[in-house]
């Protein structure tokens, strides 16, 4: 692989008592690059960080940092550094020696830690407050004194396991913006393992989808988001109205799928699919309009049943002939006039395109 990777797994494996916690996998992380890893409780994701950390040991595969192996080399000796959602910031020291401890373990001159901490604190926007203890700070300052104290040591890759999780939704939603700014000015490799869908949307260059072990897809957030590849992150990654039934029909570009007996869903074919193939599609809530009239492409009576105000955004539930209930959702503005348009018992025409349906494997 090119030197420019700063990170490559290459066939890892690990189990615990038997079980398999990662399941045969390689990725390629580049220099630079925000990574995050995402996906459910029990996946496999910590456990990945905790390998590249060199806090456990891979049963198969290998691990390697600029081009080198890392087997045998044990955590302090790594050029990486890992933040925890839990900061283990050390109460009785100030900000100033939390932050240049590693510098001082090593005998670093006086000198070049204060220049070195002075650095950092302009970098996460603590300057001044060096002299503080970490009682004194809100929750998201500790944050960021556990960032400055993970990249003053400037390693290749900084790992990090949930580091906003024990935040407010105000605070997490300021820190992810804080951490995108922090990796850009840096430039540095940063690995983020997070089970939170929107963070990882939002920080990431790639996405590295895993479930049960596996990497499921690895890709950018917008192609996670619009072009899923399997029926795990169609169905994980966002909220989809989801439906699963045998091609109908097959075109050289159009597919229909017979998801019930009145309800034909066309897709643009992402290969050949002979008929009888069993397929699942999906369309985001957001991909659908409602209207009085029958609209052109995938287009279903139903009636609206429920909606939800939700501030900027407006849910619609609404049950289709054939039984089956979509989610919509509108604009804020649009779904206070659908309120009295679309009202409970109110029959409606949901549609969407064809570029709108999400076509994966079964």
């Amino acid at each position: 692989m090119s030197a420019n990777f700063d990170l490559e797994l290459k066939g890892i494996v690990k189990r615990f008592n038997g079980t398999l916690a990662v399941d045969n996998l390689s990725l390629a992380v580049h220099h630079g690059e925000f990574l995050s890893v995402l996906g459910p409780s029990g996946c496999g994701k910590t456990t990945t960080l905790r390998l590249v950390a060199g806090f456990e040991v891979p049963d198969e595969g290998e691990i390697l940092l600029k081009g080198k192996p890392v087997a045998g080399v044990p955590p302090h000796k790594r050029d990486v550094n890992t933040v925890f959602q839990h900061y283990a910031l050390f109460p009785h020291l100030t900000v100033y020696d939390n932050i240049v401890y590693s510098l001082r373990i090593a005998r670093r001159p006086k000198q070049e830690m204060r220049s070195r901490c002075g650095e950092m604190l302009e970098v996460v926007d603590l300057a001044g407050m060096e002299g503080r203890f970490p009682h004194q700070l809100s929750g998201g300052q500790q944050q960021r004194v556990a960032l400055a104290r993970a990249l003053i040591r400037k390693p290749t890759v900084l790992l990090l396991d949930e580091p906003l999780g024990a935040l407010d939704l105000r605070v997490r939603k300021r820190m992810q913006l804080e951490l995108k700014r922090i990796q850009r000015s840096l430039g540095i490799t940063f690995i983020y393992v997070t089970h939170d869908q929107d963070e990882a949307l939002t920080l990431s260059d790639r996405i590295a989808v895993m479930n049960l072990g596996v990497l499921e897809q690895l890709d950018t957030p917008a192609r996670i988001y619009n072009r899923p590849r399997s029926r795990f992150v169609l169905d994980f990654i966002g909220s989809c109205n989801i439906f699963s039934g045998p091609v109908a029909e097959a075109g050289n570009s159009t597919v229909v799928i017979a998801a019930a007996p009145d309800l034909p869903i066309r897709a643009r074919a992402n290969g050949p699919m002979g008929r009888g193939t069993e397929a699942t599609v999906g369309v985001r809530p957001e991909k659908i309009a409602l209207s009085a009239e029958r609209g052109a492409g995938n287009s279903f009576r139903g009636v609206v049943t429920d909606t939800i105000f939700q501030g900027a955004l407006c849910q619609l539930k609404v049950r289709l002939e054939s039984g089956r209930e979509l989610d919509v959702l509108l604009q804020s503005a649009e779904g206070e006039r659908g309120s009295e348009s679309w009202a409970a018992g109110q029959t409606v025409w949901a549609s969407w395109t064809e570029d709108s349906t999400i076509i994966v494997e079964s």
